[in-house]
């Protein structure tokens, strides 16, 4: 049986694993990690991506922890005006074929883990990676080795699997957080929805069946670099930077549980992801800034393409990351775009801008539409 090495135990090598067993391979998951604990927000996840967990056979499971987010709202950064609105929910399913869900992280760790039918190695800081004709040996930081006959790198952003190319600083971070979707004036009525002013931009979305909000509030800052899940800051200091902008916005983030902060990297794409036996997936391949909300959903078809390209008789990593790069590269670019598009200005800019959303749904669609096992 062939043995396959994912190093990486977050939503891409979970996925993987369980893409990969199903296929009928031997897998094994390494992370650094000590202990899996609830860390981070939420997440987004578009019909794109729930195609592969339907496939899985997860998507109910899924649906069962998240929020159906039934519209999309833009609003004004100082008046909180919505100044575009367009349904999602029952028109969303219906035009891309599957539903736009807001989920916690934790929760949907959880399902792929009770999926994974194995337990996380844990403690295996992966430190080198040697490929050798008969295989390829993982060296961890406790001196520990394992070998395996295919590696995954499913390590993030700082991979170590993909090498030491540098990450691109956006000069951009993020406040992120929880809050009690009570404590938010017009809460309840929160599908996808963004405010948009001039430097800054939040995006909020319920979670966890409507019980909170999760959101992501955007700022410029050259000075703060540490991209990390566990890094914290205040919810006063999240409040001053966002200072004049309306109620709605700055009531949420001082009835925030807790702040994380977090400084937002991507990588250039790369011209080439795999050898003979090695390979990446998720960010280590194509690590995108936050603003087209498809990083989750582009490592779920990524999981997809890898394990339709490992079944035999033709089992090709190269076949593999010739599904997926044209198509990760131009989202990866695109998200970069979005950022400033989001943090406008007030002016002829901005209503040009405001103008062109009302084609949102046909500019995403080659997104949302996209069937990764068509493709396959």
């Amino acid at each position: 049986m062939v043995h396959i090495a994912v190093v990486g135990s977050g939503v891409g090598g979970l996925a993987a694993a369980i893409a990969l067993q199903a296929r009928g391979f031997d897998v094994d998951v390494y992370d650094q990690a000590r202990t899996l604990s609830e860390i981070g927000a939420g997440v987004s996840l578009g019909a794109n991506g729930m195609r592969v967990l339907d496939a899985l056979g997860l998507g109910e499971k899924v649906r069962a922890v998240s929020s159906n987010l039934r519209r999309i709202q833009f609003h004004h950064w100082r008046t909180g005006e919505i100044f575009y609105e367009h349904p999602m929910g029952d028109w969303y399913e219906g035009r891309f074929g599957g539903p736009f869900l807001g989920i916690h992280r934790a929760d949907f760790h959880q399902v792929l883990l009770s999926a994974y039918g194995g337990t996380p190695l844990l403690g295996r800081r992966c430190v080198a990676v040697r490929e050798s004709a008969d295989g390829v040996e993982l060296t961890f930081a406790d001196g520990t080795t394992a070998h395996a006959d295919i590696v995954v790198g499913a390590d993030g952003l700082r991979s170590v699997v993909r090498g030491p190319d540098e990450p691109v600083f956006s000069a951009m971070s993020c406040y992120r957080g929880l809050v009690p979707i009570g404590k938010v004036p017009g809460g309840d009525t929160f599908g996808l929805t963004f405010f948009l002013g001039p430097n800054r931009h939040l995006v909020a979305y319920p979670v966890r069946n409507g019980e909170y909000l999760n959101f992501v509030a955007y700022v410029p800052d050259p000075e703060w670099t540490l991209e990390s899940w566990s890094a914290r800051s205040e919810p006063a200091e999240a409040v001053a930077a966002f200072e004049g902008w309306t109620d709605v916005v700055t009531t949420m983030l001082a009835n925030a549980e807790e702040v994380g902060r977090w400084a937002l990297y991507d990588r250039e794409p790369l011209s080439r992801w795999s050898t003979e036996r090695v390979t990446l997936l998720g960010d280590a391949a194509h690590p995108m800034l936050p603003h087209a909300g498809q990083g989750t959903n582009q490592a779920l078809e990524d999981v997809a393409a890898l394990a339709a390209a490992l079944t035999p008789p033709d089992r090709s990593l190269q076949q593999y990351e010739q599904i997926r790069k044209a198509r990760t590269r131009q989202i990866q670019l695109g998200a970069r775009a979005n950022a400033a598009c989001f943090q406008l200005p007030d002016g002829p800019a901005t209503e040009a801008r405001n103008e062109r959303l009302k084609s949102l749904p046909d500019t995403v669609a080659w997104i949302h539409e996209y069937d990764i096992h068509a493709a396959i």
